[in-house]
């Protein structure tokens, strides 16, 4: 597949063979959804298909309710052209985030509108006691869509199957070592569930609706319980061999430091700059249960120990930031997750100097470290995003294996 950059946008380039249809289709979808409204003419530009392909592609897609007639665009002598666009009631997609404290179920429209969410928390989070609320989530969120249901995505908290790294500690699953998640919740909705690392869904539903939108290549922190990253290379997610890339928060950062809330090793960056840690200085500050909201009250109020923190984090993000750089050379770094934005804008801001990597360059069209653009309900948009980056997104061909069955 080839890309090609209009504007700050890598455009898929479409593939003429009848083989490659299902390609075709995602380029078209992918065109259409970067530009708003487009005629078909504009889109076999952009796509690099024949006219005749594009006519054929649209006509289907408009037949299945995926793209919908916008009306004639007036420009110019002659017959205006019909401008088409996605149908956001075509279908919709699922998000779940199971987390360690908290379950977030969403649900997005074919345009990447959210359509409902749910928060609710979680004081078991063993498999039987998830699965059942996984179960009933869902289908109260999908009644409420009302829309065809074109996928589901759970994320979950890795790192997966790793001894000794694995559902132990606070900011993991007890109980999931050994069972297959997605099998597990596929059989329990009756239909074919994706599970994703949270980091990596988390940088997906940035990709697609958020900061990343026009950054093709591009590191994300993400802030959960514990700590992650996401990353997003020539436009999809890298993964790892076993679905465990980006594992940060077990990356030694004081040798012989803290021991780690969740593996038991000492120095973990998770030990310093996660919410969990947080969480944990505020319940012995006297304040336990601290929500969203509470940090969000807290850091207004310049309270000492959500300074301290952001301090702390700040200071050994600042390196990690600049080793990311050096081993993936991104074109930024976006931080995001479970975290009030001001409290993300103050730790980018007292990181101050970056550590001199292969980032410093003087000419930048991005600055090396941003904030996420998809707040609090970020891994779980990025759940529900996951079907919809595989129906819309031609580079995850190849590299999401395994994704929801989707009408093609």
């Amino acid at each position: 597949m080839t890309i090609q950059t209009i504007g700050t946008h890598p455009v898929a380039i479409g593939k003429n063979p009848e083989r490659s249809r299902d390609h075709n289709r995602r380029v078209v979808l992918d065109v259409v959804r970067r530009h708003g409204s487009l005629g078909r003419a504009h889109i076999a530009k952009l796509s690099q298909l024949t006219p005749q392909a594009v006519a054929n592609i649209v006509d289907e897609l408009v037949g299945e309710g995926l793209l919908m007639e916008m009306g004639r665009l007036r420009s110019g002598r002659g017959q205006p052209p019909i401008q088409f666009a996605v149908n956001p009631e075509g279908g919709a997609t699922i998000g779940v985030e199971i987390a360690a404290d908290h379950m977030v179920t969403v649900a997005l429209d074919l345009s990447g509108r959210l359509r409902a969410k749910r928060i609710t928390s979680l004081k078991d989070t063993t498999p039987r006691h998830i699965l059942a609320s996984f179960t009933s989530e869902l289908s109260t969120v999908r009644k409420s869509v009302g829309s065809k249901l074109l996928g589901t995505g759970v994320v979950m908290p890795g790192p997966f199957e790793i001894d000794g790294m694995t559902s132990v500690g606070p900011t993991t699953l007890p109980g999931w070592a050994g069972i297959d998640a997605a099998q597990a919740l596929s059989e329990a909705c009756g239909h074919t569930v994706v599970v994703e690392n949270d980091a990596t869904a988390a940088a997906v539903g940035e990709r697609l609706f958020g900061a990343g939108l026009a950054i093709s290549n591009f590191c994300m922190i993400y802030f959960g319980v514990g700590i992650g990253l996401g990353i997003i290379q020539d436009g999809a997610p890298y993964r790892g061999a076993f679905g465990n890339a980006g594992e940060i928060g077990h990356v030694t950062v004081v040798p012989k430091g803290r021991p780690c809330p969740s593996c038991g090793q000492l120095g973990c960056l998770e030990g310093y700059a996660s919410v969990y840690v947080l969480k944990e200085k505020l319940g012995r500050a006297g304040m336990p249960e601290c929500e969203f909201a509470d940090l969000e009250r807290l850091h207004r109020a310049e309270h000492p120990v959500v300074e301290e923190w952001i301090d702390e984090a700040a200071t050994y993000l600042g390196p990690m930031v600049a080793m990311l750089e050096n081993i993936l050379d991104p074109q930024t770094v976006i931080l995001g997750g479970a975290l009030p934005d001001a409290i993300m804008d103050d730790i980018i801001a007292r990181m101050g100097n970056l550590p001199t990597s292969v980032a410093s360059r003087r000419q930048r069209d991005l600055p090396r470290v941003l904030r996420g653009q998809t707040g609090q309900l970020t891994a779980a948009l990025g759940a529900a995003a996951l079907p919809l980056f595989d129906m819309v997104t031609p580079k995850l061909e190849t590299s999401l294996a395994g994704l929801a069955d989707i009408p093609a």
